[in-house]
């Protein structure tokens, strides 16, 4: 039945053996993040390893930069104004608003 997922007779009388996952339709399996220059070779991966999965799988390409939430230009001028901060593999939004001292030390880190 489908108790034994894929192990043969091993471990009957319905006994569940092995590990899934659940995921639902339109649902990321996984996300890569890389350089435009290697676009096509992280596609190329991509489509092989969706022959590992079962059902149909589709490959996107986000408008997004990396794993952040703003598209492509507007993270490179909200960067170049400074609203984002780099922190690790993420970024840092520091709008103009809050405590005056608090931009006044973030514009003396950056213009010294």
């Amino acid at each position: 039945g489908a108790d034994r997922l894929q192990t043969g007779m091993r471990g009957a009388f319905g006994k569940p053996q092995g590990l899934v996952a659940r995921v639902k339709i339109g649902q990321p399996i996984m996300s890569v993040r890389g350089r435009d220059s290697n676009l096509a070779i992280i596609i190329e991966s991509l489509r092989r390893a969706k022959f590992k999965f079962p059902g149909r799988q589709k490959i996107f390409v986000s408008k997004k930069w990396g794993f952040t939430k703003w598209n492509r230009d507007k993270y490179e001028e909200m960067r170049a104004n400074h609203f984002l901060i780099p922190d690790g593999v993420s970024v840092q939004y520091k709008p103009n608003k809050g405590p005056l001292i608090a931009w006044k030390n973030r514009m003396t880190k950056i213009y010294g």
